[in-house]
């Protein structure tokens, strides 16, 4: 499901012009932003597409053609965005939210913490890492658990260590708005959704927020060692082998990244990321991988299938783009100053300088008068039939049209039915979140969640 955005072209004649200018030349890759005196998205005027948005350049190929609803991919050294997919759009997170989970707690706990959960924190929908109550864990054990496999056992106790559920979950959304994340609402620590009576109207992330939370979080030696992390043995009772041997319980869990080292899509220069997965959300992943002393990040929402095959596309172009194409806007720098550098042209890649730049070249083409208002006009009239038209659910077809272009997917994306089941020699399949098969304490293997 996806939260409705208010028309940004209606709120802005200046974006209204631009539009029209972008029909007027032919052009429908990346619409000309203009600066509004309202204000417009964070991270630049361009980022209100809703349709691939990227300045076309030459020997650079079009971004690649994905099923997902919306995806960022951007430099994440200078925070350039170089192309983009509805990244303001708003969907369920599914266990992506826990990257702004562990970027909200790992500052705030003691590593070396001893928490023993609730009852009601071992007995939580989804995966788990089987957790009981008569143990107490480390707090940096239960980060593990939490960035590795997506435990919500552990994203519950980790909250409760926090002072409870209601008071990390506002912990989480402050952090979010320090991050210039309007995009996010958390309504869980974990990500679930329907199993706790959670919409899309009450917790919700975008691509470009998930791109915000992850670099930030990666600047934290320890928040990279957790998404790092290949293996783990985590603690547990001992079983009757281990008793007789005198050895501490316990299993070794495994990472749910199948891009990191060693894992069945391994990716060059995989820095670690989180993916994340329910019936409703579908597929979600945010990434970031270093190639060349340069590294690149993406996001992706909505997917049809496991997400590996797809952020690798995404990287490559990213990669391969990064230095030669312009960009179409920046990851915000956080805290009060955050917008007003990226205003003012600063080292992140300005709003300001964009909005320049694309308001140049209006005039151009506008300034004929009666001809632009007659252009205008034609647009307003597309823009009024395109929210009209908000409730298409219809899958998002690989070579859809980009921004601004006929018959661009402007409403909620969602399969029909639920993901099918991928063959056994199809590892990247999991889900993060769903109400289904547990992780016993004794068999800690990767399982799907919601078998179909």
């Amino acid at each position: 499901m996806r939260a409705q955005r208010p028309g940004t072209a209606l709120r802005c004649p200046t974006r209204l012009l631009a539009a029209a200018a972008a029909i007027a030349s032919g052009t429908v890759l990346a619409l000309p932003g203009a600066a509004c005196a309202d204000g417009g998205p964070v991270g630049g005027a361009q980022l209100a597409g809703r349709g691939v948005i990227v300045n076309p350049a030459a020997g650079v190929p079009a971004p690649p053609n994905i099923h997902a609803a919306s995806w960022v991919i951007a430099d994440a050294d200078t925070g350039e965005i170089l192309a983009a997919r509805d990244p303001h759009g708003r969907y369920l997170p599914a266990s992506t939210l826990k990257t702004l989970t562990a970027l909200t707690l790992v500052p705030k706990l003691d590593a070396a913490r001893k928490v023993k959960p609730s009852q009601s924190a071992c007995d939580v929908e989804g995966t788990k890492v089987g957790m009981t109550p008569k143990m107490s864990y480390s707090v940096d054990e239960l980060f593990h658990a939490l960035m590795m496999m997506s435990a919500n056992d552990a994203a519950v106790t980790l909250s409760e260590a926090n002072g409870g559920l209601k008071k990390t979950v506002a912990d989480m959304n402050e952090q979010a708005r320090t991050l210039h994340a309007d995009d996010t609402l958390a309504g869980s620590p974990n990500g679930l959704d329907v199993d706790l009576g959670l919409t899309v109207k009450t917790q919700h992330t975008s691509a470009y927020d998930l791109a915000l939370i992850l670099r930030q979080g990666m600047k934290d030696p320890a928040y990279r060692k957790y998404v790092q992390a290949l293996n783990f043995w985590f603690p547990a009772p001992p079983d009757k082998q281990q008793k007789k041997k005198h050895k501490p319980g316990g299993y070794p869990i495994y990472t749910h990244n199948r891009m990191l080292p060693g894992q069945p899509y391994a990716y060059n220069g995989m820095l670690g990321g989180k993916n994340g997965y329910t019936v409703t959300a579908e597929q979600t992943f945010v990434a970031e991988a270093k190639r060349g002393g340069h590294t690149i990040l993406v996001s992706l929402m909505k997917a049809d299938i496991p997400p590996s095959p797809y952020a690798a596309k995404l990287l490559d172009w990213g990669f391969a783009a990064r230095g030669k194409v312009k960009p179409v806007g920046t990851l915000v720098s956080p805290g009060a100053e955050g917008l007003k550098a990226d205003a003012t042209g600063g080292k992140d890649g300005g709003q300001s300088a964009i909005e320049k730049a694309s308001s140049s070249r209006t005039w151009m083409v506008v300034g004929g008068g009666a001809v632009g208002a007659l252009i205008a006009i034609g647009v307003l009239f597309l823009v009024l039939h395109r929210r009209h038209r908000r409730g298409d659910l219809r899958l998002p077809k690989p070579d859809a049209p980009v921004a601004g272009g006929p018959g661009a997917p402007s409403g909620n994306v969602r399969l029909a039915s639920p993901p099918q089941r991928q063959p056994a020699d199809a590892p990247d399949l999991h889900d993060e979140d769903g109400p289904a098969e547990r992780v016993a304490p004794f068999d800690p293997r990767p399982v799907d969640e919601h078998p179909q």
